[in-house]
C-alpha cells in the first residue's frame, strides 16, 4: 500500500506535445528508451526543447493574452491593474481544496522530466566532453529553478528533489524544507546555469536561454526571497532563520553584474533611449531578435501558434488601469501630483506627466491609435464601456495603450494573433539593482545613475536624487524616503507586466494596498454626453456604438467624488472593500489529499 501511495503522489507525467515558437523540433518523452537515446549533444537539445513548450515553465499565453510575464491572469486584481471581474484572492474566499491548487501529481511532472535529465545527461558528458552538453544542462537548472520559484511563491517551504524520485524515496514523506534552505538550492543551481550557458553578449539571438537570461531571474529571485524575509519577519510566513540580508546582496551582487556587462560590451542595452514614444514601442513588436533590452521572450507564428490578446487589446481586453496606479506618475519635473491635481479628462490626466502615462493608457488627444493600418487611421475616442463585463471593455476608463500593437488594420480574428510575449527584459534588472540597494541601506547616487536613471533618461524624465525628499503620497508611511521612491519607479516602469502582485506579497503590503480598499477608475462625468462624432469627424456617425455607449455610461456607479467603482457594489456591497486576510492569504493552502498522504508536509498559517 505504502507504495501504491508514493506512486500516486510522484507519478511521472510525460510533457504534452504542444507547439514552441523555435523549437518545433522536439523528441515525444513518452518514446524515449533510455538505453539508446542518450548517446549525442542532438539528444539533449531535442528533450530539452520540450522544456520550452511548458506553460507551468514559460506562460503560453494562448488564451486571452497580456504582456505580463506570469501569463494574462498575473496582475488581474492587484492595485494597479483590475479585471472586470474582482480578485477573490484579494477578497480572501479562497477555500483548501481536496486535491489540486498546484501541488496535484501532474503539478510536479515537468520537475520530474528536468531530474530525469539530470540524471542522465551523465552518460552523453562521459562521450563527449562536458563543454559540448554543459549548454543544455545550463537550460535544465534554469528551467528547474523556474518551477522551483513558482512553487515557493504559492506555497513557502518546500520539498527539494534534484534527482528522479522513485518509489521508494524518502522525500515523497519528509516535511518541507524551510523556504531559503529552497532558495539556497535555486542559487546553486543558477550559479551553475549562469557558469555552463552561452552569453548572448552582441551575437545574434537564438532563441534558447542565455547566461544574461540566468542572470536575470537568479537576481529576480533573490529579490523576491530577500524582501519576503525582510517584511514577513515576526509573522506567521517569517523564514525559520532571517537571511534576508544574505540574499538582498545576492541580487544587488549579480543585478549589478549583469549592469556592468551592459556598461562594458553594451549588451543588453535599452530599447528606445530618447525615441519620442521608445517605452511604448519596447511592448507592442511581433520579434525582438534585434532588441538587445528584451533578454528573452516567446514568438507567435501564424499557423504554428497564436494567442488572442490582439483581439482584445483595442477594446481594452477587459482590464483597465486603476487610479491608484494613474496618481503615481510624477509630473514632468520630477516632482508627484498634489491631492485634488485636474483630472477630470484623460487628456488633462495626461498633460505634464511623465510620458509613461500616455505611453502606457490610452488618451483621446488625436495621437493614440486603435489600429493605425485601417483606411482612415482610427484613434481613440473614448473606452470601450461598450462591453463593460466582457473582454470588449475596459471596466475603469484608463485603458491599455502598453502592450498594444495598433500597427494593423483591424483586430486579429480570435486565436490569431502574433505580438510576442516578453519574459525578461534589463529594465527589471536595474530596478532590481537599485531596491537591493536601497534595502540594504547602501545606495548611493552613483547606483541611481547606473540603473533608475537609465529609465528615466529613456523617457526624457529628470534624474532621481539621493536625497529624495519625503512625500505624503507615499504608499508606505513607515519605510525610508528612498524605499519608497525605488518603488514607485518600479511601479510605474513595470506597470501591467505582471509583477505587482508578487510585490505585495514580498513586502507583505497587502494591509496598505489592498485590505478595505475600493479599485477607483476615471471621472465619469467626462463621459456622459460624450458625442463621438466630435471626436472623429472624418467616420460616419456610429448611432448605434452611440447609443449602447450612453447605455452603458448610466450604469456605471461613482464613488461621492464622481470616480468609477468599478466592481460597482459586488464587491462587500460596495462599501468595505478587500478583505484580504494578512494572517493567511500570502499563500496558498496545501491540498487536504496531499496532507493525508503526507502528514509531515503541514498546512500553511491560518488554512487550518
Amino acid at each position: 500500500m505504502k507504495n501504491i501511495i508514493k506512486i500516486a503522489v510522484f507519478a511521472f507525467i510525460v510533457l504534452a506535445a504542444s507547439c514552441n515558437d523555435d523549437f518545433m523540433e522536439r523528441y515525444p518523452l513518452d518514446k524515449i528508451n533510455d538505453g539508446s537515446f542518450w548517446t549525442s549533444p542532438n539528444d539533449l537539445r531535442l528533450y530539452v526543447n520540450n522544456l520550452y513548450s511548458r506553460g507551468d515553465l514559460l506562460p503560453r499565453d494562448d488564451g486571452w493574452g497580456s504582456i505580463g510575464i506570469y501569463g494574462w491572469d498575473a496582475d488581474r486584481g492587484s492595485d494597479i491593474q483590475v479585471y472586470y471581474q474582482y480578485n477573490t484572492r484579494m477578497n480572501s474566499e479562497g477555500t483548501v481544496p481536496a486535491t489540486g491548487g498546484g501541488w496535484n501529481t501532474g503539478d510536479w511532472a515537468t520537475l520530474r522530466n528536468i531530474n530525469h535529465f539530470m540524471d542522465h545527461y551523465k552518460a552523453v558528458e562521459a562521450a563527449v566532453g562536458f563543454d559540448a552538453v554543459k549548454q543544455f544542462v545550463g537550460e535544465a537548472l534554469f528551467f528547474r529553478s523556474i518551477f522551483y520559484f513558482d512553487k515557493l511563491r504559492r506555497f513557502g517551504d518546500l520539498p527539494w528533489a534534484s534527482t528522479t524520485v522513485g518509489i521508494d524515496s524518502d522525500v515523497l514523506f519528509s516535511p518541507r524544507l524551510p523556504r531559503n534552505q529552497v532558495v539556497d538550492s535555486i542559487m546553486l543551481d543558477l550559479d551553475r546555469a549562469v557558469e555552463y550557458l552561452s552569453a548572448r553578449g552582441t551575437g545574434a539571438w537564438t532563441g534558447r536561454v542565455t547566461r544574461e537570461t540566468a542572470m536575470a531571474l537568479q537576481a529576480r529571485i533573490a529579490l523576491y526571497e530577500g524582501t519576503w524575509e525582510k517584511y514577513h519577519a515576526g509573522t506567521p510566513f517569517a523564514a525559520a532563520v532571517n537571511q534576508s540580508e544574505k540574499f538582498l546582496q545576492k541580487a544587488a551582487d549579480v543585478a549589478g553584474a549583469l549592469i556592468t556587462m551592459s556598461e562594458t560590451v553594451g549588451s543588453p542595452a535599452l530599447f528606445g533611449v530618447g525615441a519620442v514614444n521608445g517605452y511604448r514601442d519596447l511592448f507592442n513588436q511581433q520579434d525582438y531578435s534585434n532588441n538587445r533590452e528584451v533578454m528573452f521572450w516567446k514568438r507567435y507564428q501564424m499557423g504554428v501558434n497564436t494567442n488572442n490578446w490582439s483581439r482584445y487589446s483595442g477594446n481594452g481586453a477587459g482590464r483597465g488601469a486603476t487610479k491608484s496606479m494613474i496618481d503615481s506618475y510624477l509630473r514632468i519635473d520630477g516632482t508627484p501630483v498634489l491631492p485634488g491635481y485636474d483630472d477630470a479628462t484623460l487628456v488633462k490626466v495626461a498633460e505634464g506627466r511623465d510620458p509613461r502615462l500616455s505611453q502606457s493608457i490610452q488618451i483621446n488627444d488625436g495621437n493614440h491609435f486603435r489600429w493605425q493600418a485601417a483606411t482612415p487611421s482610427q484613434y481613440f475616442i473614448a473606452p470601450a464601456f461598450d462591453g463593460w463585463d466582457s473582454e470588449e471593455s475596459t471596466p475603469t476608463g484608463y485603458q491599455l495603450y502598453k502592450g498594444h500593437n495598433f500597427r494593423l488594420a483591424q483586430a486579429w480574428p480570435g486565436g490569431q494573433g502574433i505580438e510576442a510575449m516578453i519574459y525578461f527584459r534589463f529594465g527589471e534588472t536595474l530596478l532590481i539593482y537599485a531596491e537591493s540597494k536601497a534595502e540594504l541601506g547602501t545606495i548611493t547616487q552613483a547606483d541611481l545613475d547606473r540603473s533608475i536613471n537609465k529609465l528615466r533618461e529613456r523617457v526624457g524624465m529628470p534624474p532621481m536624487n539621493i536625497g529624495v525628499a519625503n512625500d505624503p503620497n507615499f504608499e508606505f508611511a513607515s519605510l525610508p524616503a528612498i524605499v519608497q521612491e525605488v518603488r514607485r519607479e518600479r511601479k510605474v516602469e513595470l506597470a501591467f507586466e505582471g509583477f505587482r502582485v508578487d510585490d505585495i506579497m514580498r513586502w507583505a503590503a497587502a494591509g496598505e494596498l489592498i485590505v478595505g480598499k475600493i479599485p477607483l477608475g476615471a471621472r465619469k462625468a467626462q463621459w456622459e454626453g460624450f458625442r463621438f462624432e466630435d471626436y472623429l469627424p472624418q467616420s460616419l456617425p456610429d448611432l448605434e456604438r452611440q447609443t449602447v455607449f450612453d447605455q452603458r455610461i448610466a450604469l456605471l456607479e461613482t464613488d461621492e467624488n464622481g470616480y468609477i467603482k468599478i466592481f460597482k457594489n459586488m464587491l462587500n456591497g460596495g462599501t468595505e472593500g478587500f478583505k484580504f486576510n494578512v494572517n493567511r492569504d500570502y499563500l496558498f493552502p496545501i491540498p487536504t489529499n496531499e496532507l493525508v498522504l503526507n502528514p509531515n508536509l503541514k498546512q500553511n498559517p491560518g488554512w487550518n
